[in-house]
C-alpha cells in the first residue's frame, strides 16, 4: 500500500552501539557519541534496554529508525533487542567495515570518520523514496 509520510529527521534515529570490550565495541560508542553531540541522533543506553528498564524500552519502540551498532560479528546489540522484542531498523557491524577487532580499548582515531559514516549511512538507506506518485519507505 503506498502512503504519505514524512521526511526522517536526526531526531527519529536512535543509536544503540555495543560498547564492548574491544576496539571496535568502544568505537561504536565513540562514533555514536560523536554524531550525538554533532546533532546527529540520539545515543540510547543498551544496558537500560537490556536491565527492562520500561521507560527506556517505549522511547526506543517509538523511534523511527532504531539502529542497533554492532563492534563485531557476535552481534550483541542485534541480539538483545530481539531478546526485548525490538527489531532494529538498521543494524551496523563495524568489522565489515575492514576494522580489525583486539583487546585495546584505545580504537585508531582514525577509523572514527569511517564509523560515522557508515552510520549515517545505514540511516540514510530508511529515508522516504518517492517512486511513482507514492512513498515506498515502509516508514
Amino acid at each position: 500500500m503506498i502512503r504519505p509520510c514524512t521526511q526522517v529527521s536526526s531526531r527519529d534515529i536512535i543509536m544503540l552501539p555495543c560498547s564492548g570490550a574491544s576496539n571496535v565495541g568502544q568505537l561504536s560508542n565513540n562514533a555514536a557519541a560523536e554524531l550525538q553531540r554533532e546533532g546527529y541522533g540520539k545515543l540510547h543506553c543498551l544496558a537500560d534496554i537490556g536491565a527492562g528498564i520500561e521507560s527506556f524500552i517505549t522511547e526506543a519502540k517509538k523511534a523511527r529508525i532504531l539502529i542497533a551498532i554492532d563492534g563485531c560479528e557476535t552481534g550483541c546489540a542485534r541480539h538483545l533487542l530481539e531478546k526485548k522484542g525490538m527489531a532494529c531498523t538498521q543494524h551496523l557491524i563495524v568489522t565489515d567495515l575492514g576494522i580489525e577487532k583486539n583487546t585495546d580499548l584505545t580504537p585508531n582515531p582514525e577509523n572514527l570518520p569511517l564509523v560515522k559514516d557508515a552510520i549515517q549511512a545505514c540511516c540514510a538507506e530508511a529515508k522516504p523514496i518517492v517512486r511513482l506518485g507514492g512513498c515506498m519507505c515502509g516508514i
